[in-house]
């Protein structure tokens, strides 16, 4: 298994993620004056300084609509977000095609069955180990960490030190 996890990291090219249920622990917070936020790990922002550094396209697709992501992805300079976004698949097809590469040249984490297209067709699919579809499917890693407990950072950490 760790060689075909070898095999797979070395080709990545293009991460992308889902955000509530990886980034966050899926928790939606209101004020009782009906403010909303999130809370992220500082964990999941360093990992993407270090695809950065890698020279790793950086991509949040996320089916929610949030000044709060966007703020967040802005500041760590994420290279593209995607909101409102149902057909994550497509949207990826997309992105392969504007950068010229392959879907298996593609990683994806996500926890949710918005997140299944998505899963099923790259090259390295990720789950945090509490998604509630994992009866669903069967990643190739089920990252240890929570959602919003930096499940990106070790995902992001196992492509880093498995190329």
């Amino acid at each position: 298994m760790m060689y075909d996890i070898r095999f797979k990291t070395q080709k990545i090219k293009m991460v992308a993620t889902d955000i509530d249920g990886v980034w966050t622990d899926a928790k939606m917070y209101y004020s009782k004056d009906g403010d909303y936020m999130k809370a992220f790990s500082t964990y999941d922002g360093v990992a993407v300084r270090i695809l950065k550094e890698m020279n790793i396209i950086v991509v949040v697709i996320t089916s929610e609509e949030s000044l709060i992501v966007s703020k967040r992805v802005e500041k760590l300079g994420v290279n593209h977000l995607y909101q409102g976004e149902y057909k994550k698949l497509e949207r990826l097809k997309y992105l392969c095609k504007r950068y010229n590469i392959k879907m298996d040249e593609v990683a994806y984490i996500g926890d949710d069955i918005n997140d299944l297209d998505a899963l099923k067709n790259v090259g390295l699919s990720a789950m945090p180990i509490n998604s509630p579809i994992l009866q669903l499917f069967n990643p190739d890693i089920i990252i240890k960490s929570k959602g919003g407990y930096g499940a990106f950072r070790e995902f992001v950490d196992i492509i880093q030190f498995n190329r």
